[in-house]
């Protein structure tokens, strides 16, 4: 699988720029060149700056088996050609027709053994000093490829850490998402246990209405057509208790106890509630203490308090 490789950036060319004219100083040729192969085609990328240059930058050529460059890519090497007048294989090249018959080539490689181009350096003359420069042209070919390497490491970083957010951020996403269905379920199980809740206190309410109705009215007229064996009596108050606080733990138990109560005793429970003494009751209420005892006392018997040693207003708040 081919892997996808950076831009050469403007600061990196910039560098080249200066290598390609040192490069052309160093050899005495008019003609200095980095190469860029995008198969099939072959251009200039850079070119040194020389009156006798025939090469622009973006010359285009077309890889084929006549061309320099084409042979150090079939080398996967160095090629040196002297006098390609003197050469079979290259004495009708495409740069003959500028009257380049001295060329020296070297490949140039992505760290990945891809092809990137070639560099170059071409004189219409055998040039000794180029030939005795082909260890420093060589030099300044893997200093190109080390600028490659360079540039390929920090775009797969690049590449790499875009990818680490885009699945950073996919997470993320897939996190928010399922944190809203989670919501959305607590919700609908809230939803779902309040209206479970409202059912129960729809029937625990029905039942206490039920016991309240058809069940302790009779109680009351029971004791009525009691004689006066205090067992009998006992036993059917113990019945009634047991009956209140068995509803009563199915309901709001303070307004089940208000509900068995008349509006002064409701009234009074609630000023006992508040703190107030009997007497504070009496003057507020503008009744005898003995009336408000007399209240006291069947709000206590309601309450199930009748004959137990507890305090009312401690019980009043405990139900509330």
């Amino acid at each position: 699988m081919a892997i996808d490789h950076p831009q050469i950036p403007k600061e990196t060319m910039a560098n080249w720029q200066q290598l390609v004219d040192l490069v052309a100083q160093l050899a005495d040729v008019p003609a200095s060149l980095i190469m860029k192969t995008d198969v099939p085609d072959h251009s200039v990328l850079i070119t040194s700056d020389h009156p006798d240059n025939p090469y622009p930058v973006g010359m285009n050529f077309r890889l084929h088996p006549k061309l320099y460059c084409q042979g150090v890519l079939q080398r996967d090497g160095e090629l040196v050609v002297e006098d390609a007048a003197c050469e079979p294989a290259w004495s009708d090249n495409d740069d003959m027709e500028h009257g380049m018959s001295f060329y020296i080539g070297l490949p140039l490689k992505w760290p990945d053994g891809s092809v990137f181009g070639t560099i170059c350096v071409l004189d219409r003359k055998r040039n000794r000093r180029a030939l005795i420069f082909r260890e420093g042209l060589a030099q300044f070919a893997r200093m190109v490829e080390s600028d490659l390497a360079l540039l390929q490491e920090v775009y797969l970083r690049r590449a790499l850490e875009e990818k680490l957010n885009e699945t950073l951020a996919q997470l993320e996403t897939r996190v928010q998402e399922r944190t809203r269905e989670l919501q959305e379920t607590n919700t609908a199980l809230r939803v779902l246990l309040s209206s479970f809740e409202d059912d129960r206190k729809s029937r625990d309410h029905q039942i206490v209405e039920r016991v309240r109705s058809m069940v302790l009215p009779y109680l009351d007229k029971l004791r009525c057509q009691l004689d006066e064996d205090k067992a009998q009596h006992a036993y059917l108050d113990l019945a009634e208790q047991n009956l209140r606080e068995i509803t009563s733990l199915m309901s709001d138990r303070l307004s089940d106890a208000f509900a068995v109560m008349t509006p002064t005793e409701i009234e009074i429970a609630q000023l006992v509630m508040s703190g107030k003494t009997t007497k504070d009751i009496a003057r507020a209420l503008s009744r005898e203490t003995s009336t408000i005892d007399f209240h006291r006392n069947n709000i206590r018997r309601k309450l199930g308090l009748e004959g137990r040693d507890q305090n009312l207003r401690s019980h009043l708040l405990t139900i509330s």
